[in-house]
């Protein structure tokens, strides 16, 4: 039987709210998860089974809220200013700090402020004092026996303290949801095990991003070992997590169409199919079942392999579900309107789900797409926010108003540096350090070459772009091009570095190649730079004056966004060589056949450089510190760093 005939055939594809509501009317909510007491200081967190009555009254007694004197009121009645009440110690007054009990037949606290001492024993006032004035009467915030805290309430860290002042000690809570996260795939590598990849293996991630997410929501999360791609073995490690107790087990890869894709099959021996595939992308690879037999009643759940994927099978599927169990409301996300940096495609039939890098620039909030690759963890890692393109969409038009959905504080994207333009490793550099501040600064970056750095620029979606651009007719950077695009905007240059550019090639040069003539060699494959990247127009401009036609360089329509794609794929012999930076070369230990300096500038409008993170931004660059670190990532020089450039500079001052 051929891989073809023993893949596997999506069912129909549902939005995720049916796969929720699928799970849901298949499991016995109540007979799945089951009460248990703990103690009240350790609730935090949990919810509620049953509703909570209050054992004590707080406070339990008449006490004073003022530090001052404890008094009779009606003693005080005839206080005027210029007329003052004398009063006696012992007699018609007692001292008192906050907290103590009110004496007995005293119905009153004078703060001390407001007491002048007349003599060793006795008092003056000037202002009368009202009944119950600045006294916390017995129950004034909990009366023994009424209502604390309804069922089905999650409990904050002020309902703990409300808990114990009410003498409650111990509550009812619903059991934490067990959930078992089993990895799949004869490629997965223990990360236990501290193991280093060869071709073809990759270490085991995903349990442990489902371990953290899944005890965000309360759970109890816990994992197994790697699985190998057998179906009695995954049979095995899934029965063993349902007789352990799980009330939810986690599949992680093998939930596709795959021939070795068994996550299915495994469900239907178990159990049944509630689903198979979501309209969502990433996500699509999602399966759901219900157990029967001995452990029946527990959700079964195949999430996709890829990171991406499977973080949204976890935060549109399962986080409804496991919340849903124990009685608890999603918390949702803040969402802000965002203008969108740049177009962004999708495939109709699909919803899709868009990871972006979002700040404030000027007045709004601008949001830069993130690589969209369902293996792209670090899409995750850099994302401030997501948004959704419709099912029935082709995609999203550049500077379109989209809703994004915060993965990270509102208040925290006033800290953000979008950066929009060509990409170096400096800006990884910088990136570091300016977390290292006292007051951190983040900076996210979209690579999307000098030129595109320039129109987001024109359409106030970035607050600088990194630009390397070389005219040939003036020997100058940037600014031949600021006039020719951006024509009337006031703008500032400001240098970062003039770098090295090169061939990057494998270590040892074994295809001895010595310059841009070796390009037309057939022997030859490049690796390129993507449209208006200024390495790609350096590029052109190295070839016309050489002679050669672009299609006579076999690799030259194969792109890449940033310098370090394109030295990995010459380290992995994906390509002979590629254009980029020296120090892009030298991180990866590839050899280096130098072609030309250039400036690499920072332009932005001129109104950005009273924005106190602009001004940060160019404390740090001006550091010597700094620049001695830019020196030792190699191929950098510096003399010209963070000074503002004038057209005609060239590479000099």
């Amino acid at each position: 039987m051929s891989d073809t005939d023993d893949r596997n055939i999506y069912l129909s594809t549902i939005a995720p709210e049916e796969a929720v509501r699928r799970a849901k009317n298949a499991l016995d909510r109540a007979a799945l998860i089951r009460q248990e007491t703990v103690t009240a200081h350790e609730s935090c967190g949990r919810v509620t089974s049953q509703p909570i009555f209050a054992r004590c009254s707080s406070p339990t007694f008449h006490s004073a809220a003022m530090d001052g004197i404890a008094v009779r009121s009606a003693d005080t009645f005839a206080a005027r200013e210029g007329s003052p009440v004398t009063l006696a110690k012992g007699r018609d007054y007692a001292p008192v700090n906050t907290g103590h009990p009110l004496p007995e037949g005293m119905d009153a606290v004078v703060m001390i402020e407001h007491v002048e001492q007349a003599g060793d024993n006795s008092v003056r006032i000037e202002a009368p004092a009202f009944p119950w004035q600045h006294v916390r009467r017995i129950g004034e915030d909990i009366v023994a026996t009424e209502l604390l805290l309804p069922q089905n309430h999650a409990l904050s860290p002020y309902d703990v303290g409300a808990l114990l002042a009410a003498g409650i000690y111990e509550v009812d809570v619903w059991e934490r949801v067990r959930l078992t996260f089993i990895p799949t795939g004869d490629e997965v590598l223990d990360f236990t095990a501290r193991p280093t990849p060869k071709a073809g293996q990759v270490i085991e991630s995903n349990s442990q991003v489902f371990r953290a997410i899944a005890a965000s929501w309360g759970a109890q999360p816990s994992f197994t070992p790697p699985v190998p791609d057998r179906p009695e073995a995954l049979a095995a490690a899934v029965a063993n997590a349902l007789a352990g107790g799980a009330h939810i087990v986690v599949v992680g890869a093998g939930s596709s169409a795959g021939s070795k894709d068994f996550t299915r099959a495994t469900f239907e021996g178990l159990g049944r199919v509630l689903a198979h595939g979501i309209s969502v992308m990433p996500g699509k690879p999602t399966v759901l079942g219900v157990s029967e037999g001995e452990f029946a009643g527990r959700l079964l759940v195949g999430a996709p392999g890829y990171p991406v994927s499977a973080v949204v099978c976890l935060e549109d599927v399962l986080e409804p579900v496991v919340r849903w169990l124990v009685r608890q409301s999603p918390p949702g996300r803040t969402r802000i309107r965002a203008r969108l940096a740049r177009k962004t495609p999708s495939r109709p039939g699909l919803e899709e789900i868009v990871r972006l890098a979002v700040g404030k620039v000027g007045q709004g909030y601008v949001a830069a797409p993130l690589a969209r690759g369902a293996g792209l963890i670090t899409s995750l890692t850099k994302a401030q926010a997501v948004t959704r393109i419709p099912a029935q969409s082709e995609g999203l038009e550049q500077d379109a108003m989209i809703e994004a959905e915060l993965l990270t504080p509102l208040s925290g994207l006033d800290a953000v540096l979008v950066h929009i333009g060509s990409h170096d490793n400096i800006l990884d550099l910088l990136a570091n350090e300016l977390m290292g501040l006292a007051e951190p600064l983040q900076l996210v970056s979209s690579h999307v070459g000098s030129m595109g750095g320039l129109t987001a620029l024109k359409n106030g979606a970035a607050l600088f772009a990194g630009c390397h651009l070389f005219d040939p007719a003036t020997g100058d950077f940037n600014f031949p091009f600021l006039a020719k695009h951006l024509p009337g905007m006031d703008l500032t240059v400001l240098n970062l570095a003039i770098r090295h550019q090169g061939l990057m090639v494998a270590k040892g040069n074994p295809k001895g190649i010595r310059g841009v003539a070796d390009l037309a060699r057939p022997d030859i494959s490049f690796i390129n730079r993507q449209r208006g990247a200024g390495t790609r127009i350096l590029l052109d401009h190295h070839l016309s004056q050489a002679g050669i036609a672009p299609a006579s360089v076999r690799g030259y329509e194969r792109e890449e966004y940033t310098h370090m794609a394109v030295a990995v794929n010459v380290l992995t012999l994906a390509a002979d060589c590629g254009l980029g930076i020296f120090a892009a070369a030298k991180a990866l230990d590839l050899d280096f056949v130098p072609l030309a300096l250039e400036r690499y500038d920072l332009v932005l409008p001129t109104a950005h450089l009273s924005d106190p993170r602009i001004q940060t931004l160019r404390e740090v660059i001006g550091r010597e510190d700094f620049q001695r670190r830019m020196r030792d990532l190699g191929g950098y020089d510096t003399p010209l760093t963070g000074q503002m450039m004038r057209p005609g500079m060239g590479l000099g001052a």
